[in-house]
């Protein structure tokens, strides 16, 4: 009996999926794996969204269904952090839905607003997701490339007219996975005014935008002028609180696009666990300054990092934001072949620049997301492993 639909048949499974799989064999096995790939953070959140969650949870009312808008001291919530670090004002009641999980909405939208042929452009290297919706939508995937040379920037104007007059949705994100890359206000401002001429959505991926190092802060797509008639911007606590696994976000923006996400949502979904809204809500509106120990944890264990990489030759950018550093590899050898050679014989799981695009070629992806005596293992066992290589090579 055929089971699978077409759709289906013709995708395999996610990489982390596998991933998981194969590690947790080789730790079966008696290998002590560092796992430096997946961006889930190792740290909890702070006690008072905990504590928030386990009060709202003891409530017995707390347990039933939910609406598909989340309460709208949420809704508030998520405004009052996008005036207070944006000075953007957002309507509570259009201009925002919380999801379960910024991937759900970042899935569902291309899902709501594209149709088959529809063109949708998407960075190269790029989160995963975005092609993966376009294809289930039977979107056709546009690759802008992300070229170094231009600090990870799309270079919007080498996009042939005959993409844009069939291009429906462009996605960015910054501060950028897998690169680590920035951008600017003013690049921000300039791909609004290329989406109100060419008719875009643009869709702004914000996941690391709380994320940020040596003074730099993260500015949102939304703050440029005629944002709100063309862009939504999805935001996470997953790795702005340490929530990954809570699954909670919010797309906020454009009406409209967020009214077709909505109507799509009533049907797939029927909204999220109140005492984990209860809580998101506790997250967004209490103190927030241990956010800055936490970013200098990530900060110390990206040094750690970046030292030991710029000691073997490798030229890693210093990022500024987000959970990773996108390394350039030893010559000779392929992104999947140097991850995994480096879990095979360091035991250490680095994710192939390759799984977010064919630009990602010759670069592997570390995540900060481990402790830093770990993180310092994982370096000494690398550069143990890159020596020994080049050895053999002579």
């Amino acid at each position: 009996m055929k089971i699978e639909s077409q759709r289906i048949d013709s995708f395999s499974d996610h990489f982390f999926a596998d991933l998981n799989t194969r590690i947790l064999e080789m730790k079966a096995g008696g290998n002590d794996v560092i796992r430096l790939d997946i961006g889930s953070p190792d740290l909890p959140p702070a006690p008072h969204i905990t504590d928030a969650l386990a009060r709202s949870a003891a409530s017995y009312s707390h347990h039933g269904y939910q609406p598909h808008n989340g309460p709208e001291n949420l809704r508030e919530a998520w405004a009052g952090l996008y005036q207070r670090l944006y000075q953007v004002d957002l309507n509570p009641d259009s201009e925002i839905i919380p999801l379960i999980g910024s991937k759900e909405g970042i899935f569902n939208l291309v899902m709501a607003c594209i149709d088959p042929g529809d063109v949708v452009i998407i960075p190269d290297p790029g989160y995963i997701t975005y092609t993966r919706a376009t294809l289930f939508a039977a979107g056709d995937p546009y690759y802008v490339v992300l070229d170094p040379e231009r600090d990870f920037l799309p270079d919007l104007n080498q996009i042939p007219s005959a993409v844009l007059h069939q291009a429906k949705m462009i996605w960015l994100n910054y501060p950028n996975n897998p690169t680590a890359a920035t951008a600017n206000l003013e690049f921000f401002n300039e791909v609004v005014a290329f989406s109100r001429q060419h008719d875009l959505l643009v869709c702004h991926d914000a996941a690391y935008s709380q994320v940020t190092y040596d003074g730099y802060q993260s500015p949102s797509i939304l703050q440029a002028p005629g944002a709100s008639e063309v862009a939504v911007e999805f935001n996470t606590l997953s790795k702005s609180h340490n929530m990954a696994g809570w699954r909670v976000g919010a797309a906020l923006g454009n009406p409209q696009a967020l009214h077709s996400l909505y109507t799509l949502k009533t049907n797939i979904d029927s909204g999220h666990f109140l005492p984990i809204m209860e809580a998101a809500t506790t997250a967004l509106t209490a103190d927030q300054s241990w956010l800055i120990d936490r970013n200098d944890t990530y900060r110390q264990r990206r040094d750690v990092i970046i030292a030991a990489l710029h000691s073997l030759g490798l030229d890693a950018r210093v990022p500024r934001g987000s959970l990773y550093v996108w390394s350039p590899i030893p010559a000779g050898r392929t992104s999947v072949e140097f991850a995994n050679q480096i879990l095979e014989e360091a035991q250490v799981s680095l994710t192939p620049g390759t799984v977010f695009g064919l630009s990602g070629e010759g670069y592997v992806r570390i995540s900060l997301t481990a402790p830093i005596q770990r993180i310092d293992l994982a370096m000494q066992r690398m550069r143990a492993f890159i020596e020994a290589s080049e050895g053999e090579a002579i």
